[in-house]
């Protein structure tokens, strides 16, 4: 006999957040603290939970809690419902307040530092109305999240995913690793940049992803560099100030430093060495429209990498901009 539940008379918000922070936090007690509510009131929550869907949600381990495969159904759901309530919110803002509204973007590291400031540079020049909500990290972190509504699109770099996913996946340009250094280093002057002649400069690396981190190590592998010695932070701003004072090289995905090579300040080392393709873009809801502010942040990045592409830094590969593709690492800033 089928057990009638009557979630939709029964099930409350309060509930919805309790199991959604408890899988968020893997711990009742750093979910019960993230809710501002008592442990116990909180394992009350989820006691009263399990009596209404007859069903055990999480198990309790030494350290933490693991969802069920019933948990798992109700964190999903519960995410969707609150995101959906998240979205209702914003547009009766939008409603109220003509002009307005919200973007949640997902980012990748790379973009975060590199397309995203010019877009969203614009997006606010343009859109003064529209606010922005970031949330940072890896494909695998973000893809979750757009499923459940919680974000309206990812940006960045894209992989191939393990098993198709259903998510459209849409290129717009490309994130070249290249060999980074001052405008006036002394490698520039060279009649033709060498590996020989990289492999008299310092290296100073990016502390990236596994992926990305792969990725850089192809390139040193291809020009024979060596990084053992190399310096190496997580700080982009670190790396920055150590390019423009000192004749330190970089290996890197080049547009981490856009602003800088915009302006002229740093440049890409020109080498006969074919690039490995890194393309990158938009990966989109599967069953939902971008929301207006969505479409408008959208239109801001293409109008941002149509201007870096015309600069030489990176090919773009958007249907509509006709820039030529390069499979070099030596495009540079012009003018």
């Amino acid at each position: 006999m089928t057990l009638r539940r009557y979630l939709d008379r029964r099930l409350k918000l309060h509930h919805l957040r309790a199991v959604e922070a408890i899988h968020a936090q893997h711990s009742l007690l750093r979910a019960a603290t993230t809710l501002g509510i008592s442990q116990p009131a909180l394992t009350r929550t989820l006691q009263d939970l399990e009596e209404i869907t007859g069903q055990r949600l999480f198990d309790r381990l030494p350290r933490g809690v693991r969802p069920t495969e019933a948990g798992t159904l109700l964190v999903a759901a519960a995410r969707r419902i609150l995101a959906e309530l998240h979205r209702l919110d914003e547009d009766l803002d939008r409603l109220s307040e003509p002009g307005s509204g919200t973007v949640a973007i997902g980012t990748l590291p790379v973009a975060a530092t590199g397309v995203l400031p010019g877009a969203l540079t614009r997006l606010t020049a343009g859109y003064p109305g529209i606010h922005v909500r970031l949330e940072q990290g890896r494909t695998e972190e973000l893809l979750p999240q757009l499923a459940a509504g919680e974000i309206d699109l990812i940006v960045g770099r894209l992989y191939e995913p393990a098993v198709p996913d259903g998510f459209p996946r849409e290129p717009l340009w490309e994130e070249p690793i290249s060999v980074l250094v001052r405008a006036d280093h002394p490698v520039l002057s060279l009649p033709e940049v060498t590996p020989e002649a990289l492999r008299r400069y310092e290296l100073i690396l990016p502390t990236v992803s596994q992926r990305v981190g792969q990725e850089i190590e192809v390139l040193l592998d291809m020009l024979g560099l060596v990084p053992g010695a190399s310096l190496r932070s997580s700080s982009y701003g670190f790396i920055r100030e150590m390019l423009h004072a000192t004749d330190l090289i970089a290996v890197m995905p080049r547009l981490m430093m856009a602003g800088d090579l915009l302006r002229g300040t740093l440049r890409v080392v020109p080498l006969p060495v074919p690039a490995p393709p890194r393309p990158a873009g938009l990966i989109l809801p599967r069953d939902r429209t971008l929301p207006p502010g969505g479409q408008a942040f959208v239109a801001c990045l293409r109008a941002h990498l149509a201007e870096i592409g015309q600069r030489g830094l990176t090919a773009i590969t958007m249907t509509d901009t006709q820039a030529p593709e390069s499979d070099k690492t030596g495009g540079q800033p012009r003018g």
